[in-house]
């Protein structure tokens, strides 16, 4: 097995598979990334869905095809990445510099970067906090905060209020409330394929739906703090950046049958960049499964 040694500012990066790399942040906690596709190609980062993780190349075919270097990344607490500590308050603002952190211990300059869902909030937090890293972002069916654009129920928005009062309460609440998430991958399925279309294309492609199934599986390894903290940083605390600070051209995919997160909630980011556009595509919300090639050429410019 090959060992990678870097130093410097504190990082050590582990290789732990041929495509998978273990990168040990200042403060101990590691990030797990695997690679799919060109070692050599131009790098490009895919951040996943809640839940979601570094498991999922979304079109395995068409990453090789593009000859890139696909990033896949376990955002903290998910997969093999470690959960924060319970006296830390996630916030994207974290989120963005744990990941310029570890770009920087694979050596990776800069990056396009595709963020599928709640992902997509990972990225534009690293592209307005660390811009000289990203030229491109691309967010796939990413939804604004409920405030901005209203998306989710109301027995769910009147629980916001107390959450934005007590962050640490409202992770350990809801660490309680989905517990049973990591136990029933069936009906986690069912949530993130919501929309019928989502529902027939996983049907007609079982090699999709094993990625994807995949994908959860090793999301929810760990337990449930990765989709609690994606909750909580999304929505309970303030964002740590000013989106007007994105410098790199964005693009948006929605779906126009996507129950959850509609074409709205692009053009609302579109709006708050300089060089914003939003594209419409057929489906729901399983955009990276199903036009990961035009994601691909969005990032690639």
């Amino acid at each position: 097995m090959l060992l990678i040694l870097l130093l410097g500012l504190g990082l050590s990066l582990r290789l732990i598979a041929m495509t998978d790399h273990a990168v040990t942040l200042p403060d101990g906690r590691t990030l797990a990334f695997d690679e799919h596709g060109d070692p050599r190609g131009r790098p490009i980062v895919f951040l996943p869905c809640s839940p979601g993780s570094r498991r999922l190349d979304p079109d395995p075919a068409t990453t090789a095809a593009a000859g890139v270097r696909l990033l896949t990344v376990d955002r903290p607490g998910y997969g093999a990445s470690t959960a924060l500590p319970e006296s830390i308050v996630p916030t994207l603002a974290a989120l963005a510099d744990d990941l310029a952190a570890g770009l920087a211990a694979l050596g990776v300059e800069r990056v396009a970067v595709i963020g599928w869902s709640a992902g997509g909030r990972g990225a534009l937090a690293l592209a307005a906090r660390h811009p000289q890293r990203v030229s491109a972002v691309v967010l796939a069916g990413t939804p604004a905060r409920d405030d901005e654009v209203p998306w989710i129920s109301p027995e769910q928005r009147q629980m916001i209020p107390a959450m934005r009062a007590d962050p640490l309460g409202a992770r350990r609440q809801l660490g309680q409330m989905f517990g049973g998430l990591a136990k029933d991958l069936d009906a986690t399925m069912r949530l993130v394929a919501a929309a019928p279309a989502d529902a027939k294309l996983l049907e007609d492609d079982p090699a999709a739906r094993a990625r994807v199934a995949a994908m959860l599986e090793e999301a929810f390894a760990p337990g449930v703090a990765g989709v609690v903290d994606d909750i909580v940083a999304g929505e309970t605390v303030a964002r740590g950046f000013d989106l007007a600070a994105v410098a790199a051209p964005l693009v948006g995919f929605y779906g126009t049958e996507d129950p959850l997160v509609p074409p709205a909630h692009g053009e609302w980011y579109a709006g708050q960049v300089a060089r914003g556009e939003v594209r419409r595509v057929p489906g729901g919300h399983m955009i990276p499964i199903r036009h990961f090639r035009a994601l691909l050429d969005a990032a690639l410019g």
